[in-house]
């Protein structure tokens, strides 16, 4: 919401976060896709233009058929952050963190070989960093979510990757811890930022953007 109000500040924004039944990206597809038609419906009704998944492992799961078929564009943040990190990576080994069912998935994945066949992606789950950002836990120099961030790239850094796509809406909260433990040479990509401007030109496209003043209704 905070990019969208940046990017977009004529738009009037429903926001609405399932925090009764968080964490999504430890449970099944099944459950997944269940919640996330509930989300949607909810959101239905408050008379939206657009549809936008900004949780990542939604993004992830919700399959095509569903989305596909609802009365207004629906938008995710699996392209634009592996359009962005095909851009950005210099060696072509391009990391990914997400949840367990964003990993599993493999959506970032494929998304980034439909686009460049020729770059190698590598994936980690990192079920832990969600609960850490939900308890506050995102100070720069909270020793237990350096460990934990730390365990979770350290695999990824193995593998010598130059882009890091942090594939989940909390990880962005994180990001001084992970520059710091990736170090200045590692890109990384926030699906926020990339999702809000590749929206800016959906809205545009469809012809339903709004030049006012924006609200946020939650």
């Amino acid at each position: 919401v905070r990019e969208l109000r940046r990017i977009l500040p004529g738009e009037n924004i429903v926001y609405f976060g399932d925090t009764g039944r968080v964490p999504y990206g430890s449970r099944s597809r099944e459950t997944i896709i269940k919640y996330a038609q509930q989300d949607i419906d909810f959101l239905l009704t408050k008379d939206i233009k657009l549809v936008l998944a900004a949780c990542g492992t939604v993004s992830s799961t919700l399959p095509k058929e569903i989305s596909s078929k609802l009365p207004v564009p629906y938008a995710d943040i699996v392209q634009p952050a592996a359009q962005q990190a095909c851009a950005l990576t210099s060696g072509g080994r391009i990391g990914v963190v997400g949840t367990n069912a964003t990993l599993r998935s493999n959506a970032f994945g494929k998304a980034i070989r439909s686009i460049r066949a020729d770059v190698r992606v590598f994936g980690n789950p990192c079920p832990l960093l969600v609960h850490l950002v939900e308890n506050g836990m995102v100070q720069p120099d909270n020793q237990i979510t350096n460990l934990t961030v730390q365990m979770y790239l350290e695999p990824l850094m193995r593998e010598k990757i130059d882009t890091l796509i942090l594939g989940c809406t909390h990880y962005p909260l994180l990001r001084s811890t992970v520059r710091k433990i990736m170090g200045e040479d590692v890109v990384l990509v926030n699906p926020a930022y990339e999702t809000a401007i590749e929206l800016r030109e959906l809205l545009r496209q469809e012809k339903i953007d709004n030049q006012g003043n924006n609200k946020t209704e939650e």
